[in-house]
């Protein structure tokens, strides 16, 4: 019983984050400003490193921890980056 509820909320969650992940991506091609589009991408790359958690849990495999770790450290410094050039037009001083 256990095994076939987590097998349905694993799912259910990749579905849930397969839109979260759409409805960024629609965000980053129309968002308003500048700000908006940095948010949506901020979004973008978290619901892709939970799917990919939940990918992990699904199947088992230790490699995709790592790939999640990676996304999220690349996608933390791309965002302070980007925040950066925002803020004062340049990234590298």
């Amino acid at each position: 019983m256990s095994a076939v509820v987590l097998a349905w909320s694993l799912t259910l969650a990749q579905l849930i984050l397969a839109v979260a992940m759409a409805i960024a991506a629609g965000l980053m091609v129309r968002g308003p400003r500048a700000q908006d589009r940095i948010l949506a991408l901020d979004s973008f790359y978290l619901s892709g490193m939970l799917l990919l958690l939940v990918f992990a849990i699904q199947t088992g495999r230790t490699l995709y921890f790592e790939a999640a770790l990676v996304v999220a450290l690349l996608g933390f410094a791309s965002t302070a980056a980007l925040a950066k050039f925002l803020m004062r037009g340049e990234v590298i001083e």
